[in-house]
This record gives structure tokens, C-alpha cells and sequence, in this order.
């Protein structure tokens, strides 16, 4: 780093010093996007120590997972929620990167996720892509597949369907809104493999699950796991 380039940056933490993307407090050296206390109090699941969870069971008698877990409760109360929210809509993507991390390592310490060979992110539409500007769940991949040291394989399935937004149905109308919504672009790089398919928030696991179904009609060999970043739902 040139003295030029470390002055700058001297500069800007001295004018816009850094703060906790949760509370808002300054951040100290060493702390990174979320203070020691937040990440102490973080409304962590710990379903990615257990085979048998709730996010698990979202997939039961539909589509067949090796492993599935979520990192934090969706809670509306929880000022997390608004952080998750800040890197989804407001183009607050080292958030996701930083999460991805931590949750990664979470994931590589439990065991469960050792035959893990490739991360696969949730893809965005195109259009929808190009309106955000980014996909959340991309960087939220590029996270988890360091902490774990595989790749991210972002070009074999992709989303042909520009869906109206999950959040704004009823539960009962999700699964028929992401029905026929993904194309696996080039089945053997899924063939015989086990990837980790990763999304931002479950509610419903109606998205994952109608990719879970494509990937599994081109590849029948693949073998699927899945990670979400937080879950909407109650142990």
C-alpha cells in the first residue's frame, strides 16, 4: 500500500469512521461490519450442528437434501433483520460477504458439510439482476465457499423466469409462482457432485425447492445440500 493510499484511508476512518451494521456503534480495531457485543447476541440457529432441524424439514417428502440449515432467526424485532435487509435491497454486499464467512466456518467446523465439492448461489433473473445491479446471495456464496475452500458455480443454473417477488404472495401461491423457474444451462457440471446451494432468507423453501427440482431432473446423480442465511420460522 502506497503512503498515498494509507493516508486516504486514515482520512476517510477519521471522517466516516466505521460502525456496527447491526446498532450502529463505532467499531474498533479488529471488529469488522459487526461489533463484538452483536456478534456475541446474534439470534444464531445452530441448525448446521444438527442433521435433523427445522429448515431440514422444509424439504422433507419434496425434493431430496443431503443437509440443510439456516445461521440466524428471521425475527422482526431483531435489529439483524434490518441488516439482512441492507445487504438485499441496498446494495450493502460486503455485509453478505462477512456473514457468508462466518457462516462458512460455522458450517466447515460441524462435519456435516465436508463432501461439499461446489457453492451454488440462488440466481436472480436477468432483469432483476440488472435493476439491483447485484445478487445478494452471490456474494453471500462467495463467503461460504472461502470459509470452506471449494468454488462457487454461478453459470450452470440459471433462472428463466422473472418471478413477481416471493415476499408479497401467500404462502399457498409460492410454489406456483417459482414452478418451472430454473434451467440447469450444462448438466454435467452438476453430474455426480454435491453442491451447496445457498439463498438468502427461507420462508416457504418453495424457490430453493423448484431449484433443487431442476438441477435434480438434469443431474439425477447430484447430491444437494443447502444453506440460507436466516429463517423465517420458529424452532
Amino acid at each position: 500500500m502506497s503512503i498515498l493510499s494509507s493516508w486516504r484511508r486514515d482520512v476517510e476512518a477519521l471522517l466516516f469512521p466505521p460502525v456496527c451494521a447491526v446498532c450502529g456503534a463505532p467499531l474498533v480495531r479488529g471488529e469488522r461490519s459487526f461489533c463484538t457485543f452483536c456478534r456475541a447476541t446474534a439470534p444464531l440457529t445452530g441448525f448446521w450442528r444438527e442433521a435433523a432441524n427445522p429448515v431440514a424439514d422444509r424439504f422433507a417428502g419434496l425434493v431430496p437434501i443431503e443437509q440443510a440449515s439456516a445461521f440466524l432467526y428471521f425475527r422482526p424485532a431483531s435489529r439483524w433483520r434490518q441488516a439482512i435487509h441492507d445487504f438485499k435491497y441496498r446494495a450493502r454486499w460486503r455485509l453478505a460477504d462477512e456473514l457468508g464467512r462466518w457462516y462458512g466456518s460455522e458450517l466447515a467446523a460441524s462435519g456435516l458439510y465436508g463432501g461439499v465439492e461446489a457453492v451454488v448461489p440462488l440466481p436472480l433473473h436477468p432483469f432483476k439482476q440488472l435493476l439491483r445491479g447485484y445478487n445478494q446471495s452471490s456474494y453471500l456464496a462467495e463467503g461460504i465457499a472461502g470459509a470452506l475452500g471449494v468454488p462457487v458455480e454461478r453459470r450452470t443454473l440459471r433462472r428463466t423466469r422473472n418471478t413477481s417477488a416471493q415476499a408479497l404472495k401467500p404462502h399457498r401461491e409460492r410454489a406456483a409462482n417459482v414452478a418451472g423457474a430454473f434451467r440447469v444451462r450444462d448438466a454435467a457440471g452438476f453430474a455426480g457432485r454435491h453442491i451447496l446451494l445457498v439463498d438468502d432468507v427461507l420462508t416457504t423453501g418453495s424457490t430453493l425447492t423448484a431449484a433443487a427440482e431442476a438441477i435434480l431432473a438434469a443431474a439425477p446423480d447430484c447430491r444437494i445440500s443447502v444453506a440460507v442465511l436466516a429463517f423465517a420460522g420458529r424452532r
